[in-house]
């Protein structure tokens, strides 16, 4: 699809979803209503559609699905796995560049390479990420392309006020057969504005915008039941050199871009082409949600 059809793909994809103003809950469109269909990652395709990652643990269970868009009504569509078995989906990233492949990372911290054409998805390779600390709990995963060289940001979710969330970067590129590499690697301690309090999972997801500004959602999760609460903050920047090195800023009080009573954002995206936000919710035993608000821009 050539770029004129793209945005304008994405231009209909964005009228159906934004309506109002950020933080308001009639925002919110309902594609699962059970534990097996909320959204823990998101990653957008070329045809104003995105591919949906599922925290599933049992086989059987959906670990895909694709996110479309009709009448103004969304709704998931299976994406079949074909190749390494793999559970608990925590964020899919395409990868720039490179039309229909993209990235799924487990929350052990495993993260597969991805083929997708039509409604499968095909297992290149896998690799662990690097440095994965004892109990490290990962949620989120972005990809950043600069000058033909490619960098990666991720990050253990942390927990409450006692633990806060991971961040790491490093420059990314893949073996000659197709399996994932990470080079030199930074991290940082970050810690949440909002939600304050016990069980605050700092990170649970990451985008970063076209000038390299770092988005981060944030959750609290009371249980399978709630109540749920989250919010989406700017927490600093990313560069990455000519030579490829990559360097992560965070900022001294992260900004608070909106706020989302009742919902568990694990999902933040931003859509191509435009300065807005694709979000995801997994509320457990109410399903998912999305919406979108205007996070991205500059």
């Amino acid at each position: 699809m050539n770029l004129p059809l793209k945005l304008a793909a994405m231009a209909t994809l964005l009228t159906l979803l934004a309506a109002a103003p950020a933080g308001a809950a009639d925002d919110w469109q309902q594609v699962g209503a059970d534990s097996r269909t909320g959204v823990s990652g998101l990653a957008a395709e070329a045809g104003g559609t995105a591919l949906v990652a599922h925290d599933n643990k049992r086989p059987g269970q959906a670990r895909l699905s694709r996110l479309t868009y009709a009448d103004g009504a969304a709704a998931l569509s299976p994406v079949a796995w074909d190749g390494a078995y793999a559970e608990d989906l925590e964020a899919v990233e395409a990868v720039p560049g490179m039309p229909g492949e993209y990235l799924a990372l487990a929350g052990r911290g495993i993260v597969y390479r991805l083929r997708v054409a039509g409604d499968t998805a095909t297992v290149v390779d896998y690799a662990p990420l690097p440095m994965i600390g004892e109990g490290a709990d990962f949620e989120s995963f972005a990809l950043v392309a600069r000058g033909g060289k490619l960098a990666a940001l991720w990050a253990d979710r942390g927990d409450g006020p006692g633990r806060p969330a991971t961040l790491y970067a490093a420059p990314f590129s893949f073996s000659s057969w197709g399996q994932p590499l990470f080079g030199a690697v930074s991290r940082r301690s970050y810690v949440s504005t909002y939600p304050p309090g016990d069980g605050t999972r700092h990170i649970s997801d990451i985008t970063v915008t076209p000038s390299g500004r770092i988005l981060v959602g944030s959750a609290a999760d009371a249980g399978d039941d709630g109540p749920f609460d989250s919010a989406v903050s700017e927490a600093g920047r990313v560069t990455v050199s000519a030579a490829g090195s990559v360097r992560v800023t965070l900022a001294a009080s992260p900004t608070v871009l909106g706020t989302f009573p009742g919902y568990k954002i694990e999902a933040v995206e931003c859509l191509p082409g435009t300065g807005d936000a694709l979000l995801g919710t997994d509320d457990e035993n109410a399903g998912g949600f999305v919406r979108t608000a205007p996070y991205c821009g500059n």
